[in-house]
């Protein structure tokens, strides 16, 4: 009885939405079509960055462990090229930061640098950081302008419907909620499509930017430890 009820709940509700857009105008319409769009378009920057962040962090822990069990730059390079993420990127600018310094028949030790290559070193490893970060945040903007923008939208529809519908209820010349409560219904439904786009997107966005906190965090101690291993002459 219960999954009967709340299937008629939902074949009359999208009913009541499907008859408040047959009553909306051409404006509170196209406000609509487009909302619906920019729902589409944020539904598909939310799942492609979930899943790149996603593996974007199972590479960065997995590498993280490799890195601390193995003292061979040549094998943690060879890792490394295997696992696509910010963590890996961030240790492949090192290397070839640290390669400039070291001569090709010498064993890499990071210990026989001096103060202005060590220097060189992490300054190579903060830039890649720093493009790490921008190509982990790309797209995420838009999701924060449909947050912004889309309620606004959906409020100027709905002040766009109650006017064209209080004027119509004027150019009759008689107050009758039959008249206007068609439009009334038309004008709302813009408020509640904005909100469907704006809500689930501030969801996302802050568990995505969230997320990338976290790889942040992750790739600024590795930086430090990194450092100290090549202070410490940790590596072979």
């Amino acid at each position: 009885m219960f999954l009967l009820l709340g299937n008629s709940v939902v074949v009359a509700s999208v009913g009541d939405a499907f008859y408040a857009f047959q009553r909306s105008d051409y404006v509170g319409q196209a406000i609509v079509v487009f909302l619906f769009c920019g729902s589409i378009f944020a539904w598909t920057i939310m799942v492609d960055k979930a899943f790149a962040l996603r593996r974007s962090k199972k590479n960065t822990l997995k590498f993280a462990k490799d890195f601390r069990g193995e003292r061979s730059l040549a094998r943690l390079t060879a890792l490394a090229n295997g696992l696509p993420g910010p963590v890996p990127a961030v240790f492949e600018s090192g290397v070839a930061k640290l390669k400039e310094f070291q001569n090709p028949d010498d064993r890499t030790r990071g210990g026989e640098l001096g103060t202005v290559e060590i220097e060189a070193v992490r300054s190579a490893l903060e830039r890649s950081v720093a493009d790490q970060i921008l190509e982990l945040e790309k797209k995420i903007g838009y999701l924060a302008i449909a947050v912004s923008v889309c309620p606004f939208f959906g409020l100027f529809g709905t002040v766009w419907g109650v006017m064209v519908a209080f004027c119509g209820m004027a150019s009759k010349g008689r107050a009758d909620i039959a008249a206007i409560a068609p439009g009334v219904s038309g004008a709302l439904l813009t408020t509640v499509v904005g909100l469907l786009v704006a809500i689930p997107s501030l969801i996302g966005y802050n568990l995505l930017t969230n997320t990338i906190r976290q790889l942040t965090v992750y790739m600024d101690n590795f930086v430090e430890e990194f450092m100290a291993r090549i202070k410490l002459g940790e590596f072979d």
